[in-house]
């Protein structure tokens, strides 16, 4: 079973990205102005990742990079890195104040999976925080109010 496919916690939920169908699984919390997903862990931590949303928009990721170590406390999106894709280059944002305890060592040195394995091997790094995010129904419901917005601004950016 793939990390996107149905959990205990349910089915996942698609967003329709003009002809390309995003996956977003139930069993995560997700950050609605930065696209990340969280999934919490046993020992009170989050695993974080970019959505297939931001995977999709980004399309292509081939070049990541940290500007903090593991251990630092961070601000509500702080820029803590930059990730490059065939389309842009981005700084990376955190979800919300607190603190990266390790980043995804694999995905550093290829970041492939990202493309690859969003929900699995793909994920960015460990987080501690006390923040509240949005489940998945509140997540895609966003996503579909800002879509027309959201293509307006693709297609400007595509005729640019």
């Amino acid at each position: 079973m793939t990390a996107a496919e149905e959990t205990p916690a349910g089915p996942p939920r698609t967003f329709a990205m003009g002809t390309h169908e995003a996956l977003f699984p139930s069993d995560r919390v997700y950050a609605e102005k930065t696209h990340l997903w969280l999934a919490p862990s046993d020992d009170g931590r989050y695993r974080v990742g970019l959505t297939a949303y931001s995977v999709r928009l980004l399309n292509d990721v081939y070049f990541l990079d940290w500007s903090v170590d593991g251990g630092t406390d961070v601000r509500d999106r702080q820029d803590v890195g930059e990730i490059e894709s065939s389309k842009a280059v981005s700084s990376l944002h955190v979800p919300a104040a607190g603190r990266i305890v390790s980043f995804n060592e694999s995905v550093l040195a290829d970041p492939s999976a990202i493309n690859t394995d969003t929900y699995g091997e793909g994920w960015l790094y460990e987080f501690e925080t006390d923040a509240e995010f949005v489940g998945v129904d509140e997540y895609v419901d966003a996503l579909t109010a800002a879509w027309d917005r959201d293509q307006r601004y693709l297609k400007k950016q595509a005729n640019a």
